[in-house]
């Protein structure tokens, strides 16, 4: 009886075809556009007539000497390294008080629920929320310090601060408002890791007389060496990329303090000016950064026990190969 085979393989690549044109569309055209425009004169919406400029790493050039540029560069590091150091911190002690066997928290779903909400919420409704919270001189933080001023409670008058118009202030908010939204998300990401741990080490460290604060320190944090690279280059790459909650709350101001990277390319972009050549190449730029902080991330972070082991098995391979070919002959 002849059977026929019948082949699946066509509807693989049917059904990835929404994917794969999307991709193309709105991804990998975009960037390639993006690359080039980088080196033209492409300036302003609706223009048709660009061409490649006689020195090609003009755009570029004038970026790196734009002071804005230079600031918001700074201003981004600034921020992220403000709200990621504490928001690991809490994040860790978090994971771990919810993984210990030892504390068994009740109700556990429910606080990881409370915990993780503000990544629900909008980054944009967030940043609108913030900056009517700090609206100056009626917002409710203004007359919250009012209120402890009057009560004795701390010397403070209304009219006396106004956070928006105050550089570090308004740095620390924004930064505020970014460890508030994810510390959440990196506590389910460490947790899940945490989880993934075999629990055999746990127990025989248990056995051992070892403490929580030595477990978590010689066998959990150790064994998590993948997952905080994850954590590190994922916030590293978002960090670098903010711009809804400084552009929401207080548009870069004061005086640039909160203008971020991707703030610059906006209004390069859009903000009067249309430069798009400048604005591609400024977007190039921060790619370029990324990459190379990312590699240094993975190098400094890597394994360097299980790279060692790996080059004595090549070398133990490659001496064997030897032997046997000595032998042979």
């Amino acid at each position: 009886m002849k059977q026929t085979h019948v082949s699946y393989a066509k509807y693989g690549y049917i059904f990835s075809l929404p994917f794969v044109i999307t991709f193309l569309f709105f991804m990998l055209y975009p960037l390639i556009y993006t690359i080039v425009i980088g080196f033209t004169d492409l300036r302003g919406i609706g223009r048709t007539d660009w061409n490649f400029l006689e020195k090609p790493f003009d755009n570029f050039v004038s970026v790196l000497n734009n002071n804005t540029f230079r600031v918001s560069t700074i201003n981004t590091f600034k921020i992220w390294f403000i709200n990621f150091i504490p928001q690991l911190f809490l994040a860790l002690l978090l994971a771990e008080w919810f993984t210990n066997q030892r504390h068994r928290i009740n109700a556990q779903g429910i606080f990881k629920v409370l915990f993780f909400m503000p990544n629900i919420i909008t980054a944009a409704s967030i940043a609108v929320l913030f900056n009517v919270l700090f609206m100056f001189p009626e917002g409710p933080i203004q007359d919250f310090l009012v209120m402890l001023g009057n009560r004795g409670v701390i010397d403070f008058q209304k009219g006396e601060f106004n956070f928006l118009t105050n550089r570090t202030a308004s740095q620390f908010i924004v930064a505020f408002i970014q460890f508030w939204m994810w510390y959440g998300y990196t506590m389910l990401i460490l947790i899940s890791g945490i989880l993934g741990l075999n629990p055999s080490m746990y127990e025989a460290a248990e056995i051992d007389g070892a403490t929580s604060v030595q477990q978590f320190f010689f066998i959990t944090l150790p064994n998590l060496r993948t997952i905080m690279i994850f954590v590190l280059v994922t916030s590293m790459v978002g960090g670098l990329n903010m711009f809804d909650i400084p552009r929401l709350f207080n548009n870069g101001m004061p005086d640039n303090a909160t203008s971020t990277l991707s703030l610059f390319i906006f209004n390069q972009a859009y903000a009067g000016s249309y430069l798009f050549n400048r604005a591609a190449a400024a977007s190039m730029i921060v790619f370029i950064i990324i990459a190379v902080l990312s590699s240094a991330v993975f190098f400094l972070m890597r394994d360097k026990d299980a790279i060692k082991s790996k080059k004595y098995l090549k070398q133990a391979q490659k001496e064997l190969k030897l032997k046997k070919a000595g032998g042979t002959l």
